[in-house]
């Protein structure tokens, strides 16, 4: 069964990203970076040293925060850049689950052991609902299976393992999606409401929310017009567009609301705080001076983004903490980072001129009804041309330009692979575009039958069920596609581990 085959596949890269983080996390030294790093206000337990020396590599760069949110709350006002969600889950692992192990480990090294524990079950979770939501968008068994093979070795992977809320975001995006593919709006809404209460990138997904049931509801009058006629199709035409108002408002209020209540909690805590400087750890508060971090103090003077009219913490915080804006990381010494994330901006730009070649006019029509050439057919073409991707290329495009152009751009990476499919649906099909032993011709089923040297009768034979592993042995008679879409995984998958679980730039 093809998804048990993800499934396992997904388990043992957890289990190996686990073991070789911490294996480069012991044989190279870690990078002195000047990053968040709070001082720890416990006294290690028995067991906190061996965790620490396992499990430390997923603590580095913004996993720092997560953590100390999870340990400490929300205290410092960059800390604000990290939602809620994620720190939640941490910390409520390491008050139930791992709570026999109090004894033996602070909160800090529970915490910690809830990264891997949690990240490794939410990345599973995420594969099965990719590969989910592909089966019901592609249409094309062997596509779906080989994307979802593809995201178990993502080039984002070490993101997806340390402290990061990707994984989860992940899930929960590729999950609501998948709902809302079946139907399951209500449902759907409130999946993608609680991926915002992990990354702000969620409210993105609110295109997803107003294009979709679009799609549904003129699906239904085209049905209702050829199907009713009288006053009983204006009626059918009236509930049908109030029925779509009416999601559409409490849909996109449901998927913002996380980000409201989280912005509104940032206002309450720093323009009407209610803490004093006696009640913050002297520690912490040290840190915050040196830093120059700003803590919530009742006696002191409201920041002044508190003074705008529309006082959106998080914007403030981008804009002065990280320096992120439009063009604002167009430099010539930021050229290495563009050059980090030129494959994954290649890939994106590859998928939109290719779907928009093969349906032009389905493109320039939105996608919202059938052009002249697919109007008479049953079913629509299946894999990655399908009608149903259309929307997906359109907000992966959208993420493309918006990482580009106005964030750090070494986060394109794993922005897009932790909240679009795009990227290994765009790769599964050029792998089987283009790899002779992949191709389709050879066999219906989606085992990978390659062409080898043996002395078998028909000169072929059955690799292993997992396409992926299959082509790694003929590497050297793969085609020059599948070498640099592998390559390409596979050198961040394990870069990115050796790199960022030691503090060297890689975020």
């Amino acid at each position: 069964m093809d998804a048990r085959l993800v499934l396992e596949f997904a388990t043992v890269t957890r289990g190996l990203s686990l073991f070789l983080q911490a294996v480069f996390n012991a044989a190279i030294p870690d990078h002195e970076a000047d990053v968040f790093r709070p001082p720890r206000t416990e006294k290690p337990l028995y067991l906190d040293p061996a965790v620490e020396w396992l499990l430390g590599g997923l603590s580095h760069w913004d996993a720092e925060h997560f953590l100390f949110i999870a340990e400490k709350g929300y205290l410092y006002e960059h800390n604000f850049a990290f939602f809620p969600l994620f720190p939640v889950i941490l910390r409520g692992l390491a008050e139930t689950l791992l709570w026999p192990l109090s004894p033996w480990l602070t909160v800090r090294g529970r915490v910690l052991l809830a990264v891997a524990l949690g990240n490794s079950g939410l990345f599973l979770l995420s594969v099965v609902a990719l590969h989910a939501l592909s089966r019901i968008v592609l249409q094309d068994r062997r596509l779906a299976l080989l994307s979802s093979l593809l995201y178990c070795i993502t080039p984002a992977n070490v993101f997806m393992t340390a402290g990061y809320s990707e994984s989860l975001f992940a899930a929960l995006t590729f999950g609501g999606l998948f709902l809302l593919e079946k139907g399951f709006t209500f449902q759907a809404c409130l999946a993608l409401g609680i991926a915002t209460a992990a990354r702000s990138n969620g409210l993105v997904n609110i295109g997803f929310l107003l294009y979709l049931p679009s799609l549904h509801a003129i699906s239904q009058i085209r049905v209702y017009r050829a199907t009713t006629k009288g006053h009983s199709k204006v009626f059918r035409y009236t509930w049908i567009i109030i029925r779509l108002l009416l999601t559409s408002l409490l849909g996109t209020a449901v998927i913002a609301l996380p980000f409201c209540a989280f912005q509104y909690y940032g206002y309450r805590t720093f323009c009407t705080p209610s803490v004093s400087l006696e009640q913050i750890p002297p520690s912490l508060l040290s840190l915050a001076e040196r830093k120059g971090y700003r803590v919530p103090d009742e006696n002191g003077p409201p920041p002044l983004w508190c003074m705008r009219p529309l006082p959106l913490l998080y914007s403030h915080i981008q804009d002065v903490y990280w320096d992120v804006g439009f063009l604002r990381y167009f430099e010539l010494k930021q050229i290495p980072n563009f050059l980090l994330a030129l494959p994954m901006a290649t890939l994106g730009i590859m998928a939109a001129y290719a779907y928009f070649q093969a349906n032009s006019e389905l493109c320039l029509r939105l996608g919202l009804w059938e052009t002249g050439a697919h109007k008479h057919l049953d079913k629509p073409t299946p894999g990655f041309y399908n009608p149903r991707v259309f929307v997906y290329i359109v907000h992966s495009t959208v993420l493309l330009v918006f990482g580009t152009l106005c964030m750090h751009v070494q986060v394109l990476t794993r922005f897009m692979a932790s909240s679009s499919p795009v990227p290994f649906w765009i790769s599964a099909h050029l792998l089987l575009l283009n790899e002779p032993l992949l191709h389709r011709r050879i066999t219906s089923a989606p085992n990978v039958q390659l062409r080898t040297h043996s002395s078998s009768k028909n000169g072929c034979k059955h690799a292993s069920q997992n396409p992926i592993t299959a082509l790694l042995p003929h590497w050297r008679t793969c085609s020059p596609t599948t070498r640099s879409i592998l390559g390409y995984f596979l050198s961040y998958w394990v870069l990115g581990l050796a790199l960022h679980c030691n503090s060297l730039p890689w975020t």
